[in-house]
């Protein structure tokens, strides 16, 4: 069976996080992309810590079936060789910011005229106009500009940064993904490609479409902690148990939260569920005063085969072993070439007929340089000529 994506091929030059990740994802499921990297140096990523042997983890973790090229494009024949690549591929995504591929000269008005089917995906921070499109920022910016950062915080108190990096990986990456998944998509109806512009502002703002529905239907400040999804209310919360472990309750029906009730033999407190703010706060003191009675353990027996949607709060360490994700594969074992044996996340979307798989690791840093010259029309001494020339 042909993997889902095959066929189609993307020229990478995004590097770090966000579009690393997007571009992973496209690969895990067949697309042939071809990461380009500066020569010497290469992506940010493949220097920082944690190391398996040589080599980063969060490297590996990003970077898996892709292959590696380097290529200089202040250069003269660096961009001679990246527009001859650009006539052999589906998809083009960059990660700089506004201006700087217009500024090398490989902006979209002077690709599009040697490929007029590429795809010409940008994602940046703020996107390619408006007031902030050249602003530098990173992940806790985009979520404070959107609005997310005021809604993270206990009543009068300060916002919790998440450990998550929301904007760069869904308001990023995976919008991302889906862009260019939409633009080929319409390439096949229409037979032209077309310039896909990302913002990861944008991206983080679409995530927040209850919060934002909220706000624009009833127009008025959001009170923190005072809302059903922010710890506003007792059946959808956090309680601490006797060995100091958490659990996270999120019995949002009413359904769920009779079963509950009925569960800790106070069917009193069902009638209670959506009672206003000042009497949520002594119901929450209610339901913390029984978690405290038992271990988290203890609790995770006791709601066994019961229907109401309560789990612990896990730690990465007990994720990574839970039956549930063992049964989703979701953390696979590859080998790779320098570092042995490695432990990765698998695939989050499942195909019965073209799943997604590790089918080469992650590449060493222009592994792939002789391949793609060659394609191109160099031959072994140019090759050698051009790394001299620090052209690759």
């Amino acid at each position: 069976m042909k993997k889902a994506l095959e066929g189609i091929r993307i020229l990478d030059l995004t590097r770090l996080l966000p579009g690393s990740f997007g571009t992973q994802l496209l690969a895990d499921y067949g697309a042939e992309v071809i990461k380009l990297e500066e020569p010497v140096v290469g992506d940010a990523n493949r220097h920082y810590p944690p190391f398996y042997k040589t080599q980063s983890a969060f490297f590996l973790a990003l970077n898996r079936n892709k292959k590696s090229l380097t290529l200089n494009l202040k250069s003269n024949e660096g961009k001679e060789i990246f527009k001859e690549l650009v006539k052999k591929v589906d998809i083009l995504t960059e990660s700089f910011r506004p201006g700087v591929m217009d500024r090398l000269g490989l902006g979209y008005a002077v690709l599009r005229r040697i490929n007029r089917r590429l795809i010409f995906c940008s994602l940046s921070g703020f996107g390619q106009s408006g007031p902030y499109r050249s602003k530098a920022g990173h992940d806790l910016n985009y979520i404070s500009l959107a609005g997310l950062m005021s809604l993270m915080c206990p009543r009068n108190g300060a916002p919790v940064i998440p450990a998550l990096p929301i904007a760069d990986v869904a308001g990023g990456g995976l919008m991302m993904a889906l862009g260019v998944l939409i633009a080929i998509c319409a390439r096949h109806r229409h037979g032209i490609g077309q310039r896909v512009d990302l913002s990861m502002l944008g991206g983080m703002l679409s995530l927040m479409t209850l919060q934002m529905a909220t706000y624009l239907c009833e127009g008025k400040k959001f009170k923190k902690g005072e809302t059903f999804l922010d710890g506003a209310y007792a059946f959808y919360n956090v309680y601490r148990t006797m060995d100091g472990r958490y659990i996270g309750l999120a019995a949002l029906e009413e359904k769920f939260w009779g079963n509950f009730c009925k569960a800790i033999e106070r069917e009193d407190l069902i009638s209670q569920q959506f009672a206003k703010p000042s009497v949520q706060e002594k119901l929450r003191s209610e339901v913390q005063s029984i978690f405290l009675k038992r271990t988290c353990q203890e609790w995770v027996d006791y709601f066994a085969g019961q229907d109401v949607c309560l789990e612990p709060v896990w730690e990465l360490h007990e994720v990574v072993n839970h039956p549930q994700v063992k049964a989703q594969k979701m953390v696979v074992t590859i080998d790779h070439p320098t570092e042995g044996r490695i432990k990765q996340l698998g695939f989050p979307i499942d195909f019965s007929e073209t799943p997604g798989y590790v089918y080469i690791p992650s590449p060493g840093l222009g592994e792939h340089n002789e391949e793609y010259l060659a394609e191109v029309g160099y031959n072994s001494e140019d090759i050698e000529r051009l790394r001299e020339q620090g052209v690759i």
